[in-house]
């Protein structure tokens, strides 16, 4: 079998709309029940955004789809010649909030390219590591030789789903029930963290001629379900046993009563795991393939807070796989969490920043908090 070198040749991003600040956001997202949320303030004050991008305006109408982010980000690919599009063979795409539930995502995201060639389109689910599990299909793909040129992407758009508009139905059968209702903490929480955005990788099969390219060296991926129970969820609820139930198994009423379809997180779950777990593991994977820590001259951890970065160093050097802070790139602050498209959006970023230079190497880190899943990737500039 012909085992190829895997290349990413070029990257792109879009962003929609233009940033929105930290005293912007609530005109966008709206105030539930006629009141500032009272955990706005301590939320951004921990995790250290500053702006961030919707890709809705600010009565909540979208400005675009999350499949359309995803084809102006691979039109942005080819600027010089959108022709050259008819070479992909393939477009893998994660993200955890595609517009629809059928079709899937990368058809979608296919459909907007009209002058594309009928190919192969794969769509990972999951949240931030379906971006990681839709450039490791890529890579698999041109790497035993079934494609030669292959674009991965990850994205989101969740803003229309953290407007207000959303809890309307809920706080109305809470005030019912108490005086002063809110929306609990691990609803209201996740409207501060989140922005909207799409980014791409060409992989291909040989280097480019003029200017830099990263072979892409290994990508592995980890789950921790087996032990951990459910963090991050949308569209289901959490049982008193940690089980999730379905919002098939909810009425229409109770769809909306109990703001089911809303995305929730267990935050004292998220701080007793998100570390802890994925990072012993990449210890393990720097002893299985004999990386010394010393050799990594760019970290991107995709991180959903700054909140954690004081914690992933201190985790780094417990386990003797420290990375000094002034090798760390991430763009958390000025463009906010993305999800499965933040560790495109920090690549994209950093590939066209003029600073790498031949022979450097990249680490990703990609956490993942909906049941504790962890993505790494070691890229070399080539």
């Amino acid at each position: 079998m012909n085992i190829s070198e895997v290349y990413i040749t070029r990257t792109s991003s879009f962003y929609p709309n233009d940033p929105v600040s930290n005293e912007e956001m609530e005109e966008f997202l709206g105030v539930i029940n006629e009141q500032t949320s009272k955990s706005r303030r301590i939320v951004l004050r921990n995790n250290g955004i500053k702006s961030r991008h919707y890709a809705i305006r600010k009565d909540g109408t979208p400005t675009h789809t999350n499949a359309e982010m995803v084809a102006l980000a691979i039109r942005n690919l080819f600027q010089k010649d959108i022709n050259e599009i008819k070479e992909v063979e393939l477009i893998s795409c994660g993200t955890s909030s595609p517009d629809q539930m059928m079709p899937s995502h990368a058809v979608m995201v296919h459909g907007w390219l009209p002058e594309s060639n009928t190919i192969e389109v794969v769509s990972p689910s999951g949240v931030c590591c379906s971006g990681m599990h839709a450039f490791k299909f890529a890579y698999m793909s041109v790497k035993l030789g079934e494609t030669k040129k292959a674009i991965s992407s990850g994205s989101e758009r969740l803003s229309r789903l953290l407007r207000s508009d959303q809890f309307e139905l809920e706080v109305q059968k809470m005030g019912e029930l108490e005086e002063n209702p809110y929306l609990s903490f691990e609803k209201d929480f996740l409207r501060w963290m989140l922005s909207d955005g799409a980014a791409t990788f060409l992989i291909e099969n040989k280097k480019n001629e003029n200017g830099i390219s990263l072979r892409v060296e290994w990508i592995d991926s980890f789950s921790f379900a087996n032990e951990a129970e459910p963090c991050m969820y949308m569209a289901s609820d959490k049982e008193q046993d940690g089980s999730l139930k379905s919002y098939m198994d909810y009425s229409p009423q109770e769809l909306q009563e109990k703001s089911i379809l809303s995305i929730k997180q267990d935050v004292k779950l998220l701080g007793e795991n998100i570390i802890r777990l994925g990072f012993k593991k990449l210890k393990s994977v720097f002893e299985n393939k004999n990386i010394d820590p010393n050799d990594i001259n760019y970290f991107l951890p995709h991180m959903s807070s700054h909140f954690f970065e004081d914690k992933i160093y201190d985790a780094l050097v417990e386990y003797g796989i420290e990375i000094p802070k002034d090798r760390w790139f991430t763009n958390l602050a000025y463009k906010g969490n993305v999800g499965a498209g933040s560790i495109y959006l920090m690549l994209d970023e950093l590939f066209n920043s003029g600073k790498l230079k031949v022979g450097d190497k990249i680490l990703l880190a990609v956490p993942e908090s909906s049941r504790f899943s962890y993505s790494f990737s070691l890229l070399t500039v080539c």
